[in-house]
Order: structure tokens, then C-alpha cells, then sequence
């Protein structure tokens, strides 16, 4: 059998080991090799593939964000700040219709400036404003919904580990990424906000009021947000300003959250050990899933399918934008039933030199940066999608006796959002390049 018949025979295998739960990085690793296996047909080059694949992964020293950014995230929740966040935006919109569900949106923007997962983002403002939700009377479904979906803000907005990892594999710089994420965040943002200001209004009897805080104590809840503001003008404007790399960015934010949370008294050495440990098993998951992909993707070479897809698309003749669109379905389709780091490693080494073979009327690099950020987004819809989106789950397992239905129908305004503001970026890649082009 060809490489390219075992390459496109390997993805409905590999779907259907995800299926019956085997982790998708050793289902990938599997696929890789016994791929790897029938196109030599002999046990040494794979033998020698395997050192090499792991070694060239695992020697990046880009990787070394990922467990940075988790930390930060674990000792961002010791510190308390996901809580001062909500408390802040809740002093200062919690009395307007939809005000504490507003206030849970924002705090989870805030929140995912200073973590970069989504998973965590959601797991931690779900513990804060879950809770305060429910008390002011919301409806589970807007309550779990509005969580799920700025859950999602946490690898959109700067930092992101998703991003990081979409750098690493297309070899972009990851300031620039961080930087062109920054007007998509805030439109998502601004999305959730008015989504669930529509939605109170058409269902008035699904959020609550809660009496107006004292203009003194929303000063007082807003000042106590200080760690939050420091800590990211600290990360993001170093490494814009090119005082440090990425890497040291995180290390600085690591050190920074974590100084807040030992002032915050979250911190003492059990809870130094329990930050550790999550975090070493966080990103030990995300390792082998790299790891992974590594030797997947590394099969996918050696058959040759990525290239001559590409090929064969753009030798059809079809418009730049019905391919990116078809492209971008796929994603939206894979988000129903796989995790976004997943997809990413999946997808991407195919994906995108079909896409950097296509004119838009961008240059090279911005192709890659505005490619790279449409694929987050939609990737972020993925999360909150059903009937596997990962972000929904978090949020439902923490508001127990609430039927899953229910935020399933809750969260449906927030994917109209996402896709609506997907297809603007579609039509309109200056709107995410245009800080980038400002800064250069």
C-alpha cells in the first residue's frame, strides 16, 4: 500500500481509537510508528526516527512556556486574584440586568491574562461566580453558559498556550501571535456581553438584581485587582518590548503570581507542593500529546499526504476564501468531538501549507499570524460546542443536579456570537493585524 493510501487510511483509525478512549497521545504515537513501520518496512529507521522525534521535541526550549504559564495560572488561583476579579466587575455592573453574569464574562478576561488555559480559566471562575450566579436567582443554563463561554477567553487573550504551540509548529514569532490575539479577545469579550444582554431581555426571569454597591466600596473592590494589572503590564509589556522572551515573560508572571499568592496567604509549602504537582501533571499530558503528534506528523512527512493535498487544492483552482472557509468547518466539526490541543497538533501540519499556498493579498508572515488566530478562535467555539465541548463539562460538573441539556441550550447564543465574529475576522484580516502592523 502507498504512503499516501496508509496516511489516509491512519485518520479514521486514529478517530476510532479516540473513540474507545485510548489518550490522544498515545493514539497518535500508535499511528505515527505503525505507519512509520509499513512505510520503511523494517523496525531500525523507525527505531531511529523515535530518538530523533523525541528528542528535537522535547529539546525546544519554546516548550518551556507551557509549564510556566500553568503555574502562573495554579498560583493566580491561590492568590485569590480570579476571585478579587469577579468581586471588582460585580461591584460595578452586579446591579444592572445581567450585571453578575457581565461581571463573570469579565473576570474571566482578567483571569486569562494571567493563565493562558481555558480549562483552568473556566474550572477557577466556575468555583468564584458559580455560586454568587445561582444566589442572585440566574437560570443554570445562562449561569453554566456564561462561564463555559468566557472560559474560553483564557487562550484567546494573551497569554495563551495554545498559541505557543501554533508558533512552535509553524515556527512564528509568539510576541506577534500574543499581539494580533488582542482585538479578537476583546471582541469576543464584547460579544458574550451583549449576548447576555439580549438574552435577559428575551428571558427576563433567567437572571436576578442584586442592590447597588456603595461607590466607595467599588473603588475599594477595584483596587484590590492591583496584582492582576501589575503582573500582566509586567509579562506582555516585557515581551512586547522586547526587555525579555517569552520564556523569561513566563517566568517573571510565575513568580509574580506566585509572590501575590504567598502576600495573599494562599500560599505556604503544602499548597506550593499541590501547584507543583498540577501543574507537573498538566503539563506532562500536554508533553505526550506533543509528543505524539511529533511522530504522527512525522509519518504524515514521510507519506507525503500533507504536501500533495496541498497540491491537489490548489491545483483545483478554488477561491482562497471557499478553502479557508471549508477549512475552518472542519475545525468547527473536529471541536464536537476532540480537545483543541489535540486539533491543533492534528490538523496544523496539514492545514497550513494548504493555506500559506493561497493568495489573500497578505504577505507570508501575516497569512501565518491571521491563519494562526482564525484557527484559535475556532478552536475556543470548539470548547463550548456539543456535544463535547470540554469547557461545558467543566462548568456543568461544578453546578451538580443541573441537567447538561440545559446549559446546551444556554450556551447556543454564545456559538452564534463566536461565529459571527469568526466570519467578520474571515472577511476582514485587517482588523487582526492592524495592531500588529501598527507595532512594526
Amino acid at each position: 500500500m502507498a504512503g499516501i493510501e496508509l496516511a489516509a487510511w491512519s485518520f479514521p483509525v486514529l478517530l476510532a481509537l479516540i473513540f474507545i478512549r485510548i489518550p490522544i497521545g498515545l493514539a497518535m504515537a500508535v499511528c505515527g510508528l505503525v505507519g512509520a513501520y509499513l512505510v520503511y518496512g523494517t523496525p531500525m529507521p523507525l527505531l531511529n526516527q523515535l530518538k530523533q522525534v523525541t528528542f528535537t521535541t522535547f529539546s525546544n526550549y519554546n516548550l518551556s512556556v507551557i509549564p510556566l504559564f500553568l503555574l502562573m495560572g495554579q498560583f493566580a488561583a491561590l492568590g485569590g486574584l480570579s476571585r478579587s476579579l469577579f468581586k471588582a466587575a460585580q461591584a460595578w455592573v452586579g446591579h444592572y440586568k445581567g450585571g453578575i453574569a457581565m461581571a463573570a464574562v469579565g473576570a474571566c478576561a482578567g483571569f486569562g491574562a494571567i493563565c493562558g488555559s481555558s480549562l483552568a480559566t473556566a474550572a477557577t471562575m466556575g468555583q468564584v461566580a458559580l455560586p454568587e450566579l445561582r444566589r442572585a436567582g440566574y437560570s443554570g443554563g445562562l449561569a453554566t453558559a456564561c462561564l463555559a463561554a468566557g472560559g474560553t477567553l483564557g487562550i484567546l487573550i494573551p497569554p495563551s498556550v495554545v498559541l505557543v504551540i501554533y508558533a512552535i509548529l509553524t515556527e512564528q514569532n509568539i510576541a506577534k501571535l500574543f499581539l494580533a490575539a488582542f482585538v479578537p479577545g476583546i471582541l469576543a469579550a464584547m460579544g458574550y456581553l451583549i449576548v447576555i444582554s439580549i438574552y435577559v431581555r428575551l428571558k427576563p426571569d433567567s437572571a436576578g438584581r442584586v442592590a447597588p454597591v456603595p461607590m466607595a466600596e467599588r473603588w475599594k473592590a477595584l483596587s484590590s485587582t492591583w496584582p492582576v494589572i501589575v503582573i500582566f503590564l509586567s509579562v506582555v509589556g516585557g515581551i512586547y518590548s522586547g526587555l525579555f522572551t517569552p520564556t523569561e515573560g513566563a517566568a517573571v508572571g510565575a513568580f509574580g503570581t506566585g509572590l501575590a499568592a504567598w502576600l495573599a496567604g494562599g500560599l505556604n509549602a503544602k499548597t506550593l507542593r499541590e501547584a507543583i504537582y498540577a501543574t507537573a501533571v498538566a503539563t506532562g499530558m500536554i508533553f505526550m500529546i506533543v509528543l505524539g503528534a511529533g511522530l504522527y506528523n512525522t509519518f504524515l512527512a514521510l507519506s507525503q499526504l500533507p504536501q500533495e493535498l496541498a497540491q491537489w487544492v490548489i491545483g483545483q483552482g478554488l477561491s482562497p476564501w471557499l478553502v479557508l472557509t471549508l477549512i475552518l468547518v472542519v475545525y468547527l466539526l473536529l471541536g464536537c468531538v476532540m480537545d483543541s490541543l489535540s486539533m491543533i497538533l492534528l490538523t496544523i501540519p496539514i492545514f497550513f501549507p494548504m493555506v500559506m499556498g493561497l493568495d489573500f493579498g497578505l504577505t507570508p508572515e501575516e497569512t501565518a499570524i491571521w491563519f494562526g488566530i482564525l484557527v484559535l478562535i475556532v478552536v475556543e467555539v470548539g470548547l463550548i460546542t456539543p456535544p463535547v465541548g470540554m469547557n461545558l463539562f467543566v462548568i456543568n460538573n461544578l453546578a451538580r443536579g443541573l441537567p447538561i441539556v440545559q446549559t446546551y441550550r444556554g450556551v447556543t447564543p454564545f456559538v452564534i456570537s463566536d461565529l459571527v465574529r469568526t466570519a467578520i475576522l474571515v472577511a476582514f484580516p485587517s482588523i487582526t493585524l492592524f495592531v500588529l502592523r501598527l507595532a512594526s
